[in-house]
């Protein structure tokens, strides 16, 4: 399960994954961003907050997952990922591969920092 939540004033979503991610939780971003990417044309930042990558739940969870990246990558400015774990903080290394979304690593005592840095762009 993600939770999540989408500041439209900002243009950011916040995303807190809570156990192994399903195809569903995709399926219920995607319905919550896709009419406010339609009408503003993207997203100024994506906040991920994790303490460790939680899996997924099953390969339907794993496709659903990257199919959602890559539709929706390229309409996402920033992506912050706050975490303490030392397996997520080399996600922007690896994510500059596959996606177009500056990436940045924050530890989870900068939390407001990686807000503040998707809010400037």
């Amino acid at each position: 399960m993600i939770q999540h939540e989408l500041n439209e004033d900002d243009g950011i979503l916040m995303v807190a994954p809570q156990g192994p991610l399903e195809a569903d939780d995709f399926r219920a971003l995607a319905a919550e961003v896709d009419p406010f990417i339609e009408r503003t044309g993207g997203l100024r930042g994506l906040l991920i907050e994790a303490e460790a990558f939680p899996g997924w739940d099953g390969f339907a969870g794993l496709t659903a997952h990257l199919r959602f990246v890559r539709e929706h990558h390229r309409v996402i400015r920033r992506v912050a990922v706050v975490s303490d774990s030392p397996v997520l903080s080399h996600l922007p290394q690896l994510a500059k591969h596959f996606v177009a979304a500056e990436v940045r690593h924050f530890p989870r005592t900068e939390w407001s920092g990686a807000l503040d840095w998707l809010r400037s762009t």
